[in-house]
């Protein structure tokens, strides 16, 4: 019988190696675990204190005391890991990939991981699985628009062109306008960022009225050139472009492309045009505003200067934008480049259209 302060002793020859398994530095941290509470009842101490020492339940230092007393060392190892997942059959996966593409669940507008396993009767592992082999992610959407433009492979091929292999002595502009800038304030302060907090903001705001942004973004160096303005019509944007000329060195011809507003296009903006032959204009298709390289730079405005902004006033607004874009040329800025072909392009739009053909036939 064992001695009583030894209620759960430990082998002989089991003790020097649970020592040195505490000793180390590179055991895992469940059987250096496992290896105190050992040695400590080994010791005489109570299974409540050990467990009051070892911040664990008495509960679980008797389940590693008793599976010691049964199989010793072995005892207090993890035990084997289930195998490889089993794997769906071929039928099933061609099942999964049917329903997946041709059907829609009666709970929801798509699929999920956890109603496709359910429909299916899979495991969500195995849904996953499937999808990812076949790249279907049925939570994702994107938005898409066919231009009707005439001329869009011609106007595709010529401003690819211009990004790709920019004219010498020239200098390429992308010319857009931003409008109805809000200027929103916050009803009440906000909470600051603090560890374990993420920022808030009130979920109601004040507007503190509009303002509109002309930008044109220089395709070689990157840089921005500015104009915020209380409103939006050919006089503003007339306004804009005389700035853009004289900020150009007169010796350089000056390519600009636009989309299809209707104030690029008034009989003002023509006239000033065709008396700066310098100035060459080139129109993006419509519905292609993914061709004009300064939206990209709107949507750093958006996310970096906008979106989490509070202003007071229209002048804050304006003073913000002026900020970024003065911060954005002197630390940002960096040339366009455009890597996609225009003959990719085109071969891009009519696969996609032969898509939408082929499910509607």
């Amino acid at each position: 019988m064992a001695p009583k302060n030894k209620l759960y002793p430990v082998r002989p020859l089991d003790k020097p190696v649970l020592e040195k398994c505490i000793r180390s530095h590179t055991e895992s941290r469940n059987l250096v675990f496992r290896s105190q509470i050992l040695l400590r009842c080994d010791a005489g101490q109570s299974v409540q204190s050990v467990a009051q020492e070892l911040e664990t339940t008495a509960n679980t230092v008797y389940k590693w005391l008793n599976r010691y007393q049964r199989s010793g060392l072995d005892g207090i190892k993890d035990l084997p890991r289930p195998g490889q997942p089993k794997k769906a059959s071929a039928h099933k996966v061609k099942e999964v990939l049917r329903m997946t593409q041709t059907q829609i669940p009666r709970e929801a507008t798509h699929w999920s991981l956890r109603l496709m396993a359910k429909h299916a009767g899979l495991t969500i592992w195995q849904v996953q699985q499937i999808w990812h082999a076949a790249g279907l992610k049925p939570h994702r959407l994107k938005t898409f628009k066919f231009s009707n433009d005439p001329d869009f492979a011609e106007k595709v091929t010529d401003i690819v062109g211009l990004y790709m292999n920019p004219p010498e002595n020239a200098v390429v502009l992308s010319i857009d306008e931003k409008t109805q800038i809000q200027a929103l304030d916050r009803t009440q302060p906000m909470l600051p960022l603090r560890p374990g907090q993420v920022q808030r903001r009130t979920h109601d705001y004040k507007r503190n009225g509009t303002r509109s942004l002309y930008a044109a973004f220089d395709i070689l160096t990157g840089q921005v050139q500015g104009r915020v303005t209380q409103r939006h019509r050919a006089k503003e944007f007339l306004d804009f472009l005389r700035q853009v000329e004289r900020n150009t060195p007169k010796e350089l011809d000056l390519h600009l492309i636009l989309d299809n507003s209707s104030t690029h296009k008034t009989k003002p903006v023509k006239a000033w045009l065709e008396s700066h032959p310098r100035i060459k204009v080139h129109f993006t298709p419509t519905s292609a505003s993914w061709l004009n390289a300064v939206e990209g730079w709107f949507s750093q405005l958006e996310r970096r200067a906008l979106y989490r902004g509070v202003f007071c006033s229209v002048n804050d607004l304006r003073d913000a934008i002026h900020q970024f874009i003065k911060t954005y040329n002197e630390k940002l800025a960096k040339p366009f480049i455009w890597n996609k072909k225009a003959s990719a392009i085109l071969d891009s739009v009519q696969r996609a259209k032969n898509t939408i053909i082929a499910t509607t036939n």
